[in-house]
């Protein structure tokens, strides 16, 4: 599969629960962190629920 690199460039701070958990469950612990996941359409469900808190990576 192919894989995308996500960075976290907005902070989860006042943001509704369950865009946090979307954040943790996609490996982020920190802002600025980027991690790199394969592109499966569960992964790419999440990125786009919190598109306004991430950076796709190219």
């Amino acid at each position: 599969m192919e894989t995308i690199k996500i960075k976290n460039v907005k902070s989860a701070i006042k943001r509704p629960g369950d865009q946090k958990a979307t954040l943790i469950a996609l490996g982020f612990r920190k802002l600025n962190q980027t991690v790199e996941k394969e592109a499966t359409p569960q992964i790419l469900g999440m990125i786009k629920k919190v598109q306004h808190l991430i950076k796709v990576v190219e």
